[in-house]
């Protein structure tokens, strides 16, 4: 390994030590990634003919340009599908169309109001996806808890139910949704087989989470939300309901159509939702409690919290950097040759690690180095592929920074690196060490 591998290394692993004690420096999570970002790939240009085979002579500028053109773009439609499921769900919460799903929650008990939040969460996140989910019963939350430590709490199985229930989806996370188009594994085989594992792992971790829990809630302050109730009749916050949430199902739907990237189906929602919400509140008087100006789109872009969406920037590229200097490569084959091709501890240690980098390109990374075989554990639907799409979905709750889900919900809670890694992490690990478990049990032991 070079120097300048080491020296870019070097970067990412301080970038990312700093990112961890945010809580003590008191500096922004995404000033650090900003500067991961620009220090990893500043350090790739004084090399790049080391990384890049064409980046010769005078075509080195051209052909660095072009990478990271490349990975901005794979990154910008990301940012594109977080910034409009963002303001979908905050246009619909706004509406009232979230009303109720919020009377299903509605408990005077802070245990039940937990189990509750664990099911609804784990099924939503099957059927939508874990980072549009996880931003819904954020939402959500912030209507119900008012006490701090208690939403924490709340928040963070929001974090593990979504990955959990993403993963046994073969839409409910970005790396199945990887796994899945690329004919590795199918839906039927993905949801028969980690369906249970990744139960397991929302279970456990929910259990231990409630014992932190005893007493009646306190609801949150629902004074000045009458605009939520007054503003639209009920069949228009159904409708705002049914185009947000049915919009947000059909994505899916409409990239298999189309083959455009999610994004593409996620602005589409946005700006049909845009568009009716526009002809509800046009006619609304201003003056009331909320004006039904100020729930319009064109304002509420303007409140989207742009230190998440440059966080994500920052790591996504900084990761992207790894990917390119070939370290995420060699890290894979390094871990199939220690262990011996021993599918559990491979796919095991590749979850731990998509709670430190993107799980992305870990599973790109696998996706390029085990090559789909005609039979055995990687064929269609073979134990690696499987367990693969359960490792590096559950495996991302270890860490709040390990998921797309836990990014957000980082940045809309405000919860601190250290306060997770303290009390959730261990938790986590439990769950997925049980999930794991199970799926040895019913396709080893059992031979489903």
């Amino acid at each position: 390994m070079s120097t300048l591998t080491l020296a870019i290394i070097a970067v990412f692993v301080t970038g990312y030590f700093f990112i961890a004690i945010e809580s003590v420096t008191r500096i922004n999570k995404a000033a650090i990634a900003l500067l991961m970002f620009v220090g990893c790939w500043t350090l790739f240009m004084a090399d790049p003919s080391a990384y890049l085979a064409q980046a010769v002579g005078d075509q080195k500028a051209q052909a660095v340009s072009a990478v990271i053109e490349h990975h901005l773009g794979s990154t910008a439609t990301t940012l594109f599908f977080l910034m409009g499921a963002m303001t979908i769900v905050e246009l619909v919460d706004q509406s009232g169309g979230f009303n109720f799903v919020r009377g299903m929650l509605c408990t005077s008990s802070k245990r039940s109001l937990l189990w509750r939040i664990a099911f609804l969460t784990f099924f939503l996140s099957a059927i939508l996806d874990n980072l549009t989910t996880s931003i819904v019963m954020i939402m959500i939350l912030r209507k119900l808890v008012s006490d701090q430590r208690d939403r924490f709490i709340y928040a963070s199985l929001v974090i593990v139910a979504a990955n959990s229930g993403g993963a046994f989806s073969p839409i409910g996370d970005v790396t199945t949704i990887m796994l899945w188009n690329k004919a590795l594994v199918t839906a039927p085989g993905v949801i028969k087989e980690i369906f249970i594992p990744s139960l397991v792992s929302m279970l456990l971790p929910a259990y231990l989470l409630s014992l932190h829990l005893k007493g009646e809630l306190v609801y949150a302050d629902k004074e000045c939300q009458c605009g939520t109730q007054e503003d639209l009749t009920e069949r228009q916050r159904k409708l705002v309901f049914c185009i947000g949430v049915g919009g947000l199902i059909f994505v899916p739907i409409f990239k298999s159509i189309t083959h455009l990237p999610p994004f593409v189906g996620i602005l589409l929602v946005l700006g049909v939702l845009w568009t009716v919400t526009e002809l509800f509140y046009r006619h609304l008087a201003h003056g009331s409690c909320h004006s039904g100006t100020q729930k319009r789109v064109s304002n509420m872009l303007s409140r989207i919290d742009m230190s998440t969406i440059l966080f994500f920037l920052g790591i996504l590229m900084a990761v992207a950097c790894l990917e390119v200097i070939g370290v995420l490569t060699q890290l894979g084959t390094g871990l199939n040759t220690v262990f011996n091709g021993d599918h559990f501890l491979v796919t095991g240690i590749i979850g731990v690690l998509s709670s430190i980098v993107d799980n992305v390109p870990l599973v790109a990374g696998c996706m390029g180095m085990y090559p789909m075989a005609a039979a055995g554990d990687f064929a269609q639907d073979g134990i690696f592929w499987q367990l693969l799409a359960y490792c590096a979905g559950v495996g991302g709750s270890m860490l709040i920074i390990g998921s797309a889900a836990g990014v957000v919900v980082m940045g809309l809670e405000k919860i601190t690196f250290g306060w997770y890694m303290k009390r959730i992490t261990w938790i986590v690990f439990v769950g997925y060490l049980a999930g794991i478990l199970c799926y040895y049990v019913q396709r080893v032991v059992i031979g489903l």
